[in-house]
């Protein structure tokens, strides 16, 4: 029998913040060399599990670049 942590317990998790999480971008490469990168977790788990298993290698996790210079519209 599974034990459910109950919503009042301090063990219970709920979302600190509806900003997005996701501060990476992510490398996907596939055994041949061949890479793509992607801004999110999503399009690289999706990518990762709609291809072939024996064309893929690795999944790199990239820092996402701060923008440099004036914080206004390039």
């Amino acid at each position: 029998m599974t034990k459910v942590i109950s919503p009042d317990s301090p063990q219970y998790f709920t979302e600190t913040s509806n900003e997005s999480y996701d501060r990476h971008n992510y490398k996907v490469i596939r055994a041949d060399g061949k890479s793509v990168i992607v801004d999110s977790w999503e399009l690289a788990r999706e990518i990762w599990w709609n291809t072939p298993s024996y064309t893929l290698s690795h999944i790199e996790i990239l820092d996402k670049e701060e923008p440099k210079g004036s914080k206004g519209f390039k």
